[in-house]
């Protein structure tokens, strides 16, 4: 069965968006070692799993070819598939993404007992609250910056997501950045 892993930036609050979706409090630049860890954690992924509303900025971003990113992390962006969760699209206006709506534990244990490499969401709030409220995903890497914004969307949202987690390693980076990798203790 394939590893879904959940990739957040978060702040040290745990808030992954402001009250109105800002994502200024984001530290920038990365280092080449935050660069390098994130290059491995997607090495082994061939699908990326976002929600529709994230989904509508992330996939047009990135199909810009945006200034300041690798010319390899750009092509790699592009070119994985994704599947994009939506109870409300019925098919997909991107290229190289399908959509894929219903159950939620269904759609995401289907796509995980699919060959393949391992899939990674990015966010989207709702889609977050749901897969870790569900026990969807295997592994949860944050990445926690040094600033603190006091209200906001939560990735841990979901008032029925209550789940031990035990931590894997903690990292921090040069730019002040600290990536937690937490697996769900499962029974």
């Amino acid at each position: 069965m394939r590893k879904f892993k959940l990739q957040v930036q978060t702040t040290v609050d745990g808030y992954m968006a402001g009250p109105n979706g800002e994502m200024d409090w984001m530290t920038f630049p990365w280092t080449d070692d935050i660069n390098a860890y994130i290059t491995a954690l997607t090495q082994p992924v061939d699908c990326i799993v976002l929600g529709r509303r994230l989904a509508e900025g992330f996939i047009p971003h990135w199909a810009s070819q945006p200034e300041g990113e690798d010319k390899a992390s750009v092509d790699w962006m592009n070119n994985t598939p994704k599947v994009v969760i939506s109870n409300s699209l019925t098919e997909s206006p991107w290229d190289n993404a399908v959509v894929a709506g219903g159950d939620l534990a269904e759609t995401v244990n289907r796509l995980k007992s699919q060959p393949g490499g391992d899939m990674i969401a990015y966010g989207g709030g709702t889609l977050v609250s749901n897969l870790i409220a569900e026990g969807l995903l295997d592994e949860l890497h944050l990445f926690v910056n040094p600033t603190a914004i006091g209200a906001g969307m939560p990735v841990f949202g979901n008032p029925d997501a209550y789940q031990r987690l035990r931590l894997v390693t903690a990292r921090p980076f040069e730019c002040g950045i600290t990536a937690l990798h937490l697996e769900p203790e499962r029974s």
